[in-house]
């Protein structure tokens, strides 16, 4: 009885445990539910404020995106506007100038018709003189006909020499005219004053005292500058400078530099001499680069090979009559690049042709050939467009004008070269030129007497009246001008002058 009191008494122990377990469980669990609750609650909140804050952001960038996206468009616009300002303005410029080829055209159609008036009433006249001399002198029709032209020719002659020289004077008046325009418009624009200048070959000295020191003992430094950079030093009697003479004008610039920092540097020796040489060989060829680099960005020349245009930099320390070349090509580059735009050819061709037309100046003394073949071998090597290479070929007549950029170019050499104070020339030089002018000029017939005048400029031929016709005087002079454009070469031009003269002097006793 006792143990099935302790059995019973177990199981309700065990059974109420059970049930104390299964309501713990259940208050626990019911916890854990109100925890997860909470935590899911808290992350809601959390994705909502990033989800809050990510949509701010994205209409932050929103509205910087708007923002650039307008200020685009509008640039665009200004850029569209700009360009049809533009094109508008092409096509007023377009119409003015049809409107002048039309009068042009129209100009040449009334001097047709009246040519061909003329040439009908010549007819009309032969015709009729033909017919009274065969009825009067019983002349043959071809015989007629030859003693009719003769008649007709020299009463004639007067009258086709001054319609000729008249239709003359109208073409020549009109074709000056517009040239006059268009070279002062493209000297206007250019305005600018470029003098001359002479690479100097002299380096002051503060004391004669430093000859000395170049000179250097049993003449070792002087002998060690000359070796190093290839000039020769003249030391003289002149006070406070010393003298470089070298054909290369690059090597006297290197010796005048390393010698003015010698100089400053006051350590004159053969070892600091070729290391002060070095250092100058490199400061010029850096000086060499950037004003080849230069004057291209100046002149708005692009794509042109660095190491051409390192040697197109070698012409800053060239001069030609006292003119220094760079400055000069740069110059040339200016005015060709307005008388192209002014004429409609290709400006930037016009303007590379320009500004290499003399580059090979930079290696002539190195190098057999003129100039312009050099310069046609270089621009070839480095693959410059054929257009550019016709442009510059042409500029001293060694080659025909293929297009209309060399005649510009030629134009605007003669222009940079031709103007005041552009050269200087020796007397030697000007008397030469005065000589040759009138060699030609007394190289035809019936010339009298001939005079060169304002430095060649000029030619004033006298010839004999009973000689040369008032025709042949003009024809004369055409050919005389013909003759100088082939022989000679000059800057400018040069005017021919025929003189024709008849005096009849008598006495009364």
């Amino acid at each position: 009885m006792s143990l099935k009191l302790a059995f019973l008494l177990a199981l309700l122990a065990a059974s109420a445990g059970i049930g104390l377990g299964y309501l713990l469980r259940l208050i626990i669990a019911l916890g854990k539910k109100g925890s997860m609750e909470l935590d899911i609650k808290q992350m809601e909140l959390k994705a909502h404020e990033d989800a809050q804050d990510i949509v701010s952001k994205a209409e932050t960038r929103a509205g910087e995106i708007i923002k650039k996206a307008e200020d685009i468009i509008n640039e665009r616009e200004d850029r569209a506007k700009k360009n049809e300002d533009r094109l508008i303005k092409k096509e007023e410029f377009l119409d003015n100038r049809q409107v002048e080829i039309d009068k042009e055209v129209e100009y040449v159609k009334n001097k047709v018709a009246e040519i061909k008036t003329i040439r009908d009433k010549a007819d009309e006249l032969i015709q009729k003189k033909n017919e009274e001399l065969a009825k009067v002198a019983g002349l043959s029709p071809k015989e007629a006909r030859e003693e009719l032209l003769n008649i007709v020719e020299k009463q004639s002659e007067e009258d086709i020499l001054i319609r000729l020289q008249k239709l003359e004077t109208q073409s020549e008046e009109k074709i000056e005219e517009k040239a006059r325009h268009i070279l002062a418009t493209t000297i206007q624009r250019l305005a600018s004053s470029v003098a001359g200048e002479v690479m100097a070959t002299s380096v002051p000295l503060a004391s004669d005292e430093l000859k000395g020191k170049i000179i250097g003992k049993e003449g070792r430094n002087i002998k060690s500058f000359e070796r190093a950079t290839g000039v020769e030093v003249i030391v003289d009697d002149t006070p406070g400078s010393i003298t470089l003479s070298s054909f290369d004008p690059v090597r006297r610039a290197v010796a005048k530099l390393a010698l003015e920092n010698l100089i400053s540097d006051g350590r004159i020796q053969p070892a600091k001499i070729e290391e002060f040489v070095e250092n100058a060989h490199a400061e010029i060829n850096k000086i060499i680069k950037e004003k080849g680099e230069e004057s291209a960005f100046e002149c708005g020349v692009y794509n042109l090979d660095p190491k051409l245009l390192a040697i197109l930099g070698r012409l800053h320390f060239r001069t030609s009559y006292g003119q220094n070349v760079l400055a000069h090509s740069i110059e040339m580059t200016h005015l060709a690049g307005m008388l192209a735009e002014e004429l409609g050819a290709n400006v930037a061709t016009a303007k590379a042709g320009a500004l290499l037309h003399d580059i090979g100046k930079a290696l002539d003394h190195e190098v057999s050939g003129t100039h312009v073949e050099i310069g046609r071998r270089i621009l070839q090597k480095f693959n410059v467009s054929e257009d550019i290479i016709k442009a510059m070929q042409a500029h001293h007549g060694e080659y025909p004008y293929e297009t209309i950029e060399s005649i510009i170019v030629q134009t605007a050499d003669a222009i940079s070269g031709g103007r005041p104070g552009a050269r200087r020339d020796t007397v030697e030089h000007y008397l030469k030129r005065l000589e040759d002018l009138e060699a030609i000029a007394l190289s035809f017939p019936g010339v009298e007497k001939a005079y060169a005048l304002q430095a060649g400029r000029e030619i004033r031929v006298l010839v004999t009246p009973e000689k040369v016709t008032d025709l042949e005087a003009k024809n004369m002079a055409r050919d005389i001008a013909i003759r100088i454009e082939k022989d000679l070469k000059y800057p400018g031009e040069i005017k021919v002058n025929v003189i024709r003269e008849a005096r009849a002097i008598e006495f009364a006793r």
